[in-house]
């Protein structure tokens, strides 16, 4: 008789102590779950905020267009001089090179929305895997809960059998 009920609040004890050790892991998993979201949100923020005329590959596409832009310049100053045209074909050259470094920094623009959508994209995916991943652990932890009340109240019905 003595044997069981010792057996039985062995089997209490246990169960209490298995459901905090559990209970302690998971706040360490939801600890570090928290801390990737708050690495993604820094993560796209930082990203998604970025100036796309500042990226080195933007640079580089308005650098080699300015100065492609300022060859044809001098080109269209020199004919004019050596021809006797007027100011006028300077002047439309000019405008067109204009025109060409505006749509330089137009397809960079539609390439940094691209690239916004892009890391919109995977910050909404990695911000629901997370969250599936915060979800499944209050499951566990509520089967963990469920495991311990169910082990503790067959333990009390060891201890009332005993008895």
């Amino acid at each position: 008789m003595i044997g069981s009920i010792v057996g039985a609040g062995l089997g209490a004890v246990g169960s209490i102590f298995g459901g905090i050790s559990a209970s302690k892991a998971m706040k360490r998993v939801k600890r570090g779950l928290e801390e990737q979201r708050k690495e993604n949100r820094d993560w796209h923020d930082r990203r998604y905020n970025e100036d796309a005329t500042q990226r080195a590959d933007a640079q580089r596409i308005l650098s080699l267009t300015e100065e492609q832009i300022r060859k044809r310049n001098r080109a269209a100053a020199g004919t004019a001089a050596v021809m006797g045209t007027g100011t006028e074909a300077a002047a439309a050259e000019k405008s067109a090179n204009n025109m060409a470094l505006a749509d330089a920094a137009g397809r960079i623009e539609a390439q940094a929305e691209a690239r916004k959508d892009r890391i919109e994209e995977q910050y909404r995916e990695r911000d629901s895997q997370i969250d599936g991943a915060l979800m499944n652990l209050e499951a566990q932890k509520a089967g963990n809960v469920a495991q311990a009340v169910q082990g503790v109240g067959q333990a009390a019905a060891g201890i009332a059998a005993a008895f």
